[in-house]
């Protein structure tokens, strides 16, 4: 699933959340792509991290 997709997904579940409230299936659904957000979310910073090159000390 791509970024864009996801996220989609992750606002959808928020607005019924607000609206109707979530069933128990769409709760774990819900952690579970919040969770895969965040784990990208980390790598892509861990990778502009490691690729940051100090010139001057």
């Amino acid at each position: 699933m791509d970024i864009d997709a996801l996220v989609k997904r992750i606002n959808e579940l928020a607005r019924k959340a607000k609206e109707e409230g979530l069933s128990q299936d769409e709760l774990l659904e819900r952690a579970q792509l919040r969770e895969t957000y965040l784990q990208n979310v980390r790598r892509n910073f861990r990778h502009q991290l490691e690729s940051i090159e100090i010139v001057d000390k």
